[in-house]
């Protein structure tokens, strides 16, 4: 079985301006593609990631001005984090206290200096700090230089009651193997890529269970190459696990199918393909609110309901 990392992470945020300049000025990630939230086209779809919107290193939002403040608990993805320079961990500190963040006290994990802080939503984020690095492409269009840029995503960390059910997913279907145990955390690590090939299980017994809302993480997608890939990977899930699966959804940049796997999160298999350049030059991603066919002819009404953002 081809091993599959992680696609994307897709988050819950509050007002849409507050989350667009954080994400792309305190973070210095690029802006890949601003669109709407395909159910619910009065609310942005925004797309954060490296210079090129690879595979594994974005970060998605739907901002909804009023969401409710979600509750951190079983059943939801805890933390999510970013790769950066093992060098870059002090001026990382340092930046996130002067803007006024409060930073946990750097700590090990896996051998690895982790930094951890809360978005303004409540959303868990991490910075883990990566030997070897500093040579990788990052991008260099925000306001971290570009030697200590995030280079795309590390992994996630699932809260779940007990590890075993959603473990065999990740490694029958997805490809990961275990790779080490530290306490509660349980690592899983898939081959082949540089970024986007963690997922850290942490097993939590019966804790209160999470509820959505603002700073919660939506959904996890983990990568196909291709449709042919993802009908292998749906067939195993409904063979082999059990799962029921959606249809396969066309999202304009990657097509998708969802299920809720056994420790209540909900996953997405999204291809590689088409990618974000397909209606944007990979110069000009993020510059533009593009909008799926069906909704092009209401542009204007769209537009207009649509919060202000820089």
């Amino acid at each position: 079985m081809t091993s599959n990392g992680l696609h994307h992470v897709t988050a819950i945020a509050g007002p849409a301006a507050r989350n667009l300049a954080f994400y792309t000025r305190t973070l210095g990630l690029r802006l890949v593609k601003k669109t709407v939230n395909f159910d619910d086209p009065g609310t942005y779809h925004f797309y954060f990631g490296d210079a090129a919107g690879s595979p594994g290193s974005i970060l998605t939002f739907f901002p909804w001005e009023q969401a409710g403040t979600g509750r951190a608990g079983v059943g939801e993805t805890q933390e999510t984090a970013f790769r950066i320079p093992e060098a870059s961990v002090a001026y990382w500190t340092e930046r996130l206290v002067s803007l006024g963040l409060s930073p946990d006290l750097p700590e090990k994990r896996f051998g690895a200096t982790v930094l951890s802080f809360k978005d303004p939503d409540g959303m868990r984020i991490a910075l883990i700090g990566v030997p070897g690095i500093e040579s990788e492409a990052a991008w260099a269009g925000g306001e971290v230089p570009e030697e200590h840029a995030i280079r795309g995503m590390h992994s996630v960390t699932l809260l779940l009651k007990e590890a075993g059910a959603t473990a065999a997913i990740l490694t029958d279907v997805f490809g990961f193997t275990e790779i080490g145990r530290e306490g509660t955390r349980i690592r899983y690590a898939a081959s082949g890529g540089s970024f986007g090939t963690f997922v850290d299980i942490r097993e939590a017994g019966g804790f209160l269970s999470g509820r959505q809302g603002r700073g919660s993480v939506h959904h996890i997608a983990f990568r196909a190459a291709d449709d042919a890939e993802q009908a292998a990977m749906v067939e195993r899930l409904v063979t082999r696990h059990g799962m029921r699966v959606t249809e396969q959804r066309d999202r304009n940049y990657f097509r998708s199918v969802y299920f809720r796997e056994p420790g209540g999160v909900l996953f997405e298999i999204a291809t590689d393909d088409p990618g974000f350049a397909v209606d944007e030059a990979p110069e000009h991603l993020g510059e533009a609110l593009k909008l799926p066919a069906q909704y092009e002819p209401h542009r204007a009404e769209i537009e207009a309901v649509l919060p202000a953002v820089a």
